[in-house]
């Protein structure tokens, strides 16, 4: 199952960072390095971030109450949207701001030199275990779509947070990596505080990226492609629906869809059987996407037919 999928990737996250975040910040006490701080920071920031994404999920598999009809669902997307405000904030201005400091007052490295890169090669093994979970649970659910596609499509926003955020784990210890290298290599910390800012502008770029996401979410985006067209196929299949005027889908949670639909009934149809072909409808779009939980189906006069009919008679005559 997707959720599944999602929740342990999120753990496998939460447990690496919170051991890489204790590791990268006692090695900064004994070195001073910015960079280390930068990235003990990240760690901190992503762990309270997979801590809520966690949160968001067992909020929002609450039942429905009369205040919110439709469930909890769209809970999952609000705390992925605080993951962004978080990564933004705590993780990129943070950095920027530490950077601007060690730039400001470059200090070498001159204690436990050799601390950094130890703690920043491990930090590399363990991220690259939790990226590699979060992609072999992506592509269980990504199919056929593009990894950039499927950070953009997703509908269940855990997976592309964490891929987003493992991707920017590995790459933020690269640049400190090559930082504090450097720090080391030349005697200048102006190096330091460089690595720290491509920490801090990385952070930031996904920050937004995320939020842009999420925001698409909260609003409320339609079912993907597939889901419409098996939705519409199951709709017309019915024998007794002439054809579908128009359909609106809407997701109120990621494994939760609203569909609303309007189509056309012969005008010589009693009310019994109209009620039978909405309900064989109903039955047949949760057979096809069963994540379909909230179905409206109107039914109408086919007043396109009707208009034809007349303008035939009209010739005739």
């Amino acid at each position: 199952m997707a959720v599944e999928g999602s929740t342990k990737a999120v753990v496998t996250a939460l447990v690496a960072n919170m051991g890489i975040a204790a590791t990268k910040f006692g090695a900064y006490l004994l070195t001073g390095s910015a960079a280390m701080l930068a990235e003990s920071i990240h760690s901190v920031a992503d762990s309270s971030n997979q801590g809520l994404l966690l949160l968001g999920g067992k909020r929002a598999r609450r039942a429905a109450t009369k205040e919110h009809p439709f469930g909890y669902g769209r809970e999952r997307y609000i705390y992925s949207f605080i993951v962004a405000i978080v990564l933004f904030s705590v993780g990129g201005l943070y950095a920027l701001y530490e950077a601007w400091h060690k730039i400001s007052h470059p200090e070498p490295i001159t204690r436990w030199q050799w601390v950094p890169i130890v703690v920043l090669v491990v930090a590399l093994i363990l991220e690259s275990f939790a990226m590699r979970t979060a992609i072999k649970e992506s592509n269980a659910v990504r199919g056929k779509a593009t990894w950039v596609q499927f950070v953009r499509r997703a509908k269940s926003p855990e997976l592309p947070v964490i891929l987003l955020e493992d991707a920017g784990a590995l790459l933020g210890l690269v640049f400190a990596l090559i930082g504090v290298s450097l720090t080391l290599v030349t005697g200048n910390g102006i190096w330091d505080g460089l690595g720290t800012a491509a920490i801090g502008i990385l952070l930031v770029a996904i920050a937004i990226v995320l939020a842009v996401e999420m925001k698409s979410l909260l609003i409320g985006e339609s079912a993907t492609d597939e889901h419409v067209r098996e939705i519409e196929r199951a709709i017309t299949s019915v024998e007794d629906v002439d054809r579908l005027i128009h359909m609106k889908t809407q997701h109120v949670g990621p494994e939760e869809l609203l569909v609303a639909a309007k189509v056309a009934v012969d005008a010589q149809d009693d009310a019994a059987r109209i009620a039978r072909a909405i309900n064989e409808a109903e039955a047949r779009i949760r057979a096809a996407v069963p994540i379909a939980r909230m179905i409206y189906i109107e039914p109408d006069l086919d007043r396109a037919a009707a208009a034809g009919a007349s303008a035939e008679d009209a010739d005739r005559v």
